[in-house]
């Protein structure tokens, strides 16, 4: 049925030695290349983000029998190194969302957490079958712009995309995972046909298009954890942590949002 819910699986880098910065956040080339091996050997098809909602859109069309989403954040050179021949060697579609201000080029702005892609190699993503989508320009959390900083963000980044790759980016991921009402609605005026958070959860169709959940690889996910995330098993306790601390950052943020509006209001 094409309303069961599907895992999407968030990666960001790839590398063997990760920096600081990225290190939670990455995985080894030699772990991600036994993570595709077991989707390979549980029978799972791939999807990119845009193949996945034009399926929930349309009533005439259904999932493959154990459909799932590869999905890379930011915009990491390791992507390129590692991941793309293992990708290929399966025939794997996957999604990458692009800060384009990170990445190495005329519009690099600095600001990149470890050695970024540069534009040649998402063209050589892109022809290889992987689906580019938007991260924002500079990476910034979205629900705490105004709305001209969060127009410039999402505009410059659809933009470059463009320019770049000569099609429009379909679909949006939201930096750190956060959005608001007017996040999404300004995603979808952008262009956006569809976007993802994150939440630790598997997406369903419920969430609508514009906050599709995806679920956390890191460095530390064992293989016998990943079969259970990607068999949607024993989600809400792997991250219970993650999410106590992402309310209390929620409540954080929100009181952050109440100040500087009132700033605003006194200027």
């Amino acid at each position: 049925m094409s309303a069961r819910p599907v895992p999407i699986l968030m990666y960001h880098a790839v590398a063997r030695v990760p920096n600081e910065a990225t290190r939670d956040l990455s995985v080894s080339p030699d772990a991600f290349t036994r993570q595709m091996e077991v989707l390979g050997e549980q029978g799972f098809t791939p999807l990119t983000a845009s193949q996945l909602a034009d399926v929930w859109r349309s009533s005439g069309t259904t999932l493959p029998e154990r459909p799932i989403l590869i999905t890379f954040d930011d915009g990491y050179e390791g992507v390129h190194r590692y991941a793309l021949p293992v990708l290929a060697k399966h025939g794997f579609a996957s999604t990458l969302f692009v800060s384009t201000g990170w990445l190495r080029g005329e519009y690099d702005i600095g600001g990149g957490l470890d050695r970024m892609l540069d534009w040649d190699q998402v063209r050589e993503l892109a022809a290889a079958g992987t689906e580019i989508g938007g991260h924002s320009h500079t990476h910034p959390e979205l629900d705490q712009l105004s709305d001209d900083e969060l127009r410039f963000e999402l505009g410059r980044c659809r933009d470059i995309v463009h320019d770049e790759l000569g099609t429009r980016p379909a679909s949006f991921a939201y930096p750190y995972g956060y959005s608001s009402r007017r996040v999404r609605e300004r995603v979808r005026e952008t262009g956006f046909a569809q976007a993802l958070a994150v939440g630790n959860g598997l997406a369903r169709r419920t969430q609508g298009p514009y906050a599709l959940r995806r679920v956390t690889v890191r460095r530390s996910t064992g293989t016998d954890e990943f079969e259970r995330l990607v068999a949607g098993r024993s989600i809400g306790r792997t991250f219970a942590r993650d999410r106590a601390l992402t309310k209390g950052y929620a409540m954080v943020r929100r009181a952050r949002q109440v100040r500087r509006k009132a700033i605003l209001s006194r200027v």
